[in-house]
C-alpha cells in the first residue's frame, strides 16, 4: 500500500502537497490511503482524518449507493480520464456544504494493488463567471430586443400620423395644384401678348408649382416611410430595375463619382413594386453623393442568398422579422465619410439628419426603411466614419416569371363626353375635379357625400357611365358607395381617388385585384389619363 504519510518519500509529498488540485488515492476497496494538503484544505479534513476511511465520505449523499458500482466499473478498465470530460460531479465537505467538481482519475500500481488517484478541482468560481457571462449576455439580448421594439412601435405611431396628415394634405394639394395651373393658363396667355409684369406673375406661379410637387413627392415619402402608401407589386428582376434607372442615377451623382454596378447571374424574381425599389435606389444615391463631396464610388451589388432554418435563430435577435427561405440581396455602399455608430442607430428615424437645415427632410432614410419593410424585406446599414457606408437590403424570393409592365400609349387622347359622377366630401376638391373633368367634354354630376350619390344614381334619368369616388369620407366610404351604386347600375365603370387609402383598399398595402385607384394630389393629365383608361377598360364583374 501506498501512504503519503508513511511510505511516500519526502520528494513525493512534497511535490502532492504543492499540486494546485486537490489529490486523493483510493485503493480498490473503496478506501483512502492518500491525500494531499490541498485536500485537507478543500475538504476541511486533516489526512488523519480520512485515512481508511470510504471516499464516499467526500460524496453527496445523493450519489452515495451509485459510487461503488462506478468504482468497481472503471477498476475494470482503469483508463486515464482527463480533467473534466464532460461530467457534472460534486464533492462533499466536513461540513456538509457541496460544490462543483472537475476530476481526472489515474490509476497506479503500488505495492500489488491498484491505487486509484483523483485530483479534484473546485469549479464554483469559474461556473458563477460563466453564469454571470450568460446572465450579462442575456440581458445586453433583451436590451437589444427591447430598443428594436421600441423602435418599431415609435415608427408605428409616426406612421399612422404620417397617413393622417397625408389624406388632408394631398387634399389641399390638389386643390392648389390645378388652381394654380388655371391661373398660370391666364397669365401665360397675357405674357405672351403684354409681357412685363405678367412675365414676372408667370415666374411666381411656376416657383408655386415646384413648390406643390416638392411637397407631394414629400407626402409620398411620408405615407412610403409610415408603410401607409398603397402599392401595386408585380413580379420583377432587381437586376432590371437597377438597369432602367442606372442612368439617371449616373445622372443624379454627377462625374465625380463612379457608379458600379454589379448584378447577380440568373437573380432569383421578387415580387414588389418598381417605382418604390427605383425610389429607395434613388434616395441611397442622393445620401452617398452628400457624403462624398470630393467624389468616390457608389457600387450597387446584387445576389441570391438562401437564409437557413438552422442559423436562423441565431440572426434574429440582430435581424427581426427576418424569416428563412429564399432572399435577393441588394447592397448600396459607398466609399464616403461615414457615420458614427449613434448616427446609424437613428438613421431611420423620420426627420432625423445630419445634413445642415435647409439640404436635407430627414426622410430619406425613413422612407426606404418603410418601402423595404412593406414588400417583407429587412434593411441593416453598416458604416464606418472615414470608411463608407453599406445599406443592405434583403428581399424574399419568389416563384414566377418577372413581367415586363405594359408600355403606355404617348398618343391617346384623353377627352370624352361621357357621364360621371364625382363624389368628394371635400368642397374645393369636388370643384376643381368637376371643373378639370367639364373642360375638357365631360358630363359631371357632383354629390358631397355617399348617400347624395346613391340618390343621384337612382334618379338620374340617364346613363352614368363612372362613378369617380373619394375613399375615405364620412359616413360612408368610397367602397360602400360602389357597392350600392352597382346594386342599381351594375354597368358602371369605378375609379377611386384619395390620398390615404391604405386602410380601406389595400391588404397588406396591396392594392387588391381589379380595382383603379387615382392617388391625390393629381394634375389634370394624369386625371384626364386614368379616367379614359377605366372607361376604355373592361368592365368589372
Amino acid at each position: 500500500m501506498v501512504h503519503l504519510d508513511d511510505s511516500t518519500s519526502p520528494l513525493a509529498r512534497g511535490l502532492l502537497d504543492a499540486a494546485p488540485d486537490a489529490i486523493v488515492g483510493v485503493r480498490a476497496d473503496g478506501r483512502i490511503a492518500l491525500v494531499n494538503a490541498q485536500a485537507e484544505r478543500l475538504f476541511g479534513y486533516t489526512r488523519e482524518e480520512l485515512h481508511g476511511e470510504p471516499v464516499e465520505i467526500l460524496i453527496p449523499e445523493s450519489a452515495r449507493r451509485l459510487h461503488p458500482h462506478h468504482r468497481g466499473s472503471y477498476l475494470r478498465d482503469p483508463q486515464p480520464r482527463p480533467m473534466g470530460a464532460g461530467m457534472e460531479l460534486a464533492g462533499r465537505r466536513r461540513d456538509g456544504s457541496e460544490f462543483p467538481a472537475e476530476i481526472s482519475l489515474l490509476a497506479i500500481d503500488g505495492e500489488g494493488e491498484i491505487l486509484i488517484t483523483a485530483a479534484i478541482r473546485d469549479v464554483t468560481d469559474r461556473l458563477e463567471a460563466q453564469a454571470e457571462r450568460e446572465r450579462l449576455r442575456a440581458q445586453a439580448e433583451r436590451k437589444q430586443i427591447e430598443a428594436q421594439l421600441h423602435q418599431s412601435q415609435r415608427l408605428e405611431s409616426l406612421g399612422q400620423l404620417a397617413g393622417g396628415v397625408a389624406h388632408d394634405f394631398n387634399n389641399l394639394l390638389g386643390v392648389i395644384i390645378n388652381y394654380t395651373a388655371f391661373v398660370g393658363e391666364v397669365v401665360a396667355t397675357a405674357a405672351e401678348r403684354d409681357g412685363g409684369q405678367w412675365e414676372a406673375a408667370r415666374r411666381d406661379i411656376e416657383q408655386v408649382q415646384r413648390a406643390a410637387e416638392r411637397a407631394t413627392r414629400l407626402t409620398h415619402q411620408l405615407l412610403a416611410f409610415g408603410r401607409r402608401e398603397v402599392v401595386q407589386p408585380r413580379v420583377l428582376n432587381l437586376n432590371d430595375v437597377v438597369r432602367d434607372i442606372e442612368e439617371m442615377l449616373r445622372r443624379t451623382l454627377g462625374e465625380h463619382v463612379e457608379l458600379i454596378t454589379l448584378p447577380a447571374a440568373d437573380a432569383w424574381p421578387v415580387f414588389a413594386d418598381a417605382g418604390q425599389l427605383e425610389q429607395v435606389l434613388v434616395n441611397l444615391a442622393v445620401n452617398a453623393r452628400d457624403a462624398m463631396p470630393a467624389g468616390g464610388k457608389l457600387t450597387i451589388d446584387t445576389s441570391n442568398i438562401l437564409v437557413h432554418e438552422d442559423i436562423d435563430e441565431d440572426i434574429a435577435d440582430e435581424r427581426p422579422g427576418l424569416k428563412t427561405g429564399r432572399h435577393i440581396s441588394l447592397r448600396i455602399s459607398d466609399s464616403g465619410s461615414g457615420m458614427t455608430a449613434e448616427t446609424v442607430s437613428r438613421a431611420f428615424e423620420p426627420f432625423f439628419t445630419t445634413k445642415r437645415k435647409g439640404e436635407g427632410s430627414g426622410l430619406g432614410l425613413a422612407t426606404v426603411y418603410g418601402i423595404i419593410t412593406q414588400a417583407g424585406g429587412h434593411t441593416e446599414i453598416f458604416s464606418d466614419v472615414g470608411l463608407g457606408t453599406t445599406v443592405s437590403i434583403l428581399l424574399p424570393a419568389v416563384d414566377g416569371v418577372a413581367a415586363d409592365p405594359e408600355p403606355i400609349s404617348g398618343g391617346a387622347i384623353l377627352t370624352g363626353g361621357e357621364t360621371i359622377l364625382v363624389v368628394e366630401d371635400e368642397r374645393a376638391m369636388r370643384e376643381v375635379t368637376r371643373r378639370l373633368l367639364a373642360r375638357n367634354g365631360y358630363q359631371v354630376i357632383t354629390a358631397a357625400d355617399g348617400h347624395r350619390a346613391v340618390e343621384l344614381a337612382v334618379r338620374h334619368p340617364a346613363a352614368i357611365h363612372l362613378l369617380l369616388t373619394d375613399v375615405v369620407m364620412p359616413q360612408v366610404l368610397g367602397r360602400t358607395v360602389a357597392t350600392l351604386v352597382r346594386r342599381h347600375r351594375p354597368g358602371i365603370r369605378v375609379l377611386f381617388m384619395s390620398g390615404y387609402a391604405y386602410p380601406v383598399l389595400a391588404h397588406n398595402g396591396t392594392l387588391d385585384q381589379g380595382l383603379a385607384l387615382l392617388g391625390k394630389p393629381f394634375s389634370e393629365q394624369v386625371l384626364l389619363a386614368k379616367v379614359r383608361a377605366v372607361l376604355d377598360g373592361p368592365v368589372e364583374t
